[in-house]
């Protein structure tokens, strides 16, 4: 278990991590996803024990490792550039950090043997790194990480070097790998989709702040703040008024839950509008965006010209200058105080 209690930490006056509490359970899969400059890497180098934090506490199983050396923490960390030593084999490179702990030859090369097999490339242990794809460094790295048996992994934006192919494939690996080994893991992550699909709960930051730590359906549909909202992207915000509880606006009503009466608005996801044959309200198509399995239209409201929407849905025979009708689908959106 890690337990990242009120850490704060500010390079030359500048605030980059502000009050950061946060409980990561035993063997689960974390991301820590926001822009650039949010503070994330920072929060990495400060579990790992590569950065010092101002304020705050970092725990380890239960233990708090604030006076403990990074290389007895059990928090290893792979960064972004795989940090591989050039000048030696990969079986070399995955044994380093087993070498340094004084571990006996004959238990290094089996675990490095065994290692070479998890990662799926048991024929590359006397290859050099200059000889390997992106993928199979990225594999490496890992295993010299994963050899230590570390109580958490930290993987600092692993797969941004990669292609889109490629990074497709060291994803479901890492997934896969995950829950093969069972080790605590944290990633460090600007890609939404990529936090998503490998994480059991996701850590929003927005300038240096948590915004939100949930799972990743919830920070889709349910963002707690307009911030989150926007920074997960493909939203409709829609105005209204709230009165006891009921949010009103042009697409019906919906649960407002505590917020105070009067104006409001109403957050719906692309995919969380549906085109209907009666019953919607009424829109001319301005403009069509195809993807593949989906296709985006931007809309305008005919009842109220400066409201234009956008949709997504897999009918891609609608075109430009078409009327289609829309309505919400049911039990989404999200209300937010104006």
């Amino acid at each position: 278990m890690v337990h990242i209690k009120n850490i704060s930490k500010s390079f030359n006056g500048q605030p980059v991590l502000k009050e950061i509490d946060m409980k990561i359970n035993l063997g689960e899969f974390v991301s820590i996803l926001g822009p650039s400059g949010c503070g994330k890497t920072t929060l990495l180098k400060i579990i790992a024990g590569l950065e010092e934090q101002d304020e705050g506490s970092i725990f380890i199983n239960e233990g708090c490792v604030d006076q403990v050396a990074a290389k007895n923490r059990g928090a290893v960390i792979v960064f972004q550039d795989y940090g591989l030593f050039p000048h030696m084999t990969v079986k070399q490179n995955i044994e380093f950090g087993l070498l340094a702990k004084k571990v006996p030859k004959k238990e290094r090369e089996q675990k490095s043997a065994s290692m070479l097999k998890i990662m799926q490339i048991p024929d590359k242990g006397n290859h050099y790194p200059g000889e390997l794809s992106g993928g199979q460094k990225q594999r490496v790295a890992l295993a010299r990480a994963c050899v230590l048996e570390p109580n958490v992994l930290l993987l600092d934006e692993s797969f941004s070097s990669l292609d889109t192919a490629l990074k497709e494939d060291m994803r479901e690996f890492t997934s896969n790998l995950h829950r093969k080994l069972g080790i605590t893991t944290v990633l460090v992550t600007h890609d939404k989709e990529e936090a998503f699909m490998l994480s059991n709960r996701v850590a929003v930051f927005l300038e240096g702040r948590l915004q939100q730590f949930d799972t990743p359906s919830n920070i889709y549909h349910r963002p707690n703040t307009i911030a989150v909202a926007d920074f997960i992207g493909e939203a409709n915000y829609i105005k209204g008024l709230v009165s006891h509880g009921v949010f009103s606006c042009l697409l019906g009503e919906f649960p407002a839950g505590e917020i105070a009466d009067g104006k409001a608005c109403l957050m719906l996801r692309y995919d969380q509008l549906k085109v209907v044959e009666s019953g919607g309200i009424s829109t001319l198509v301005l403009d069509k965006k195809y993807k593949g399995k989906t296709t985006t239209y931007t809309v305008q409201c005919q009842e109220r010209p400066d409201l234009v929407l956008k949709v997504n849905t897999s009918n891609d025979d609608i075109e430009m200058g078409d009327i289609i009708q829309l309505q919400a689908r049911k039990g989404t959106g999200v209300v937010f105080k104006t």
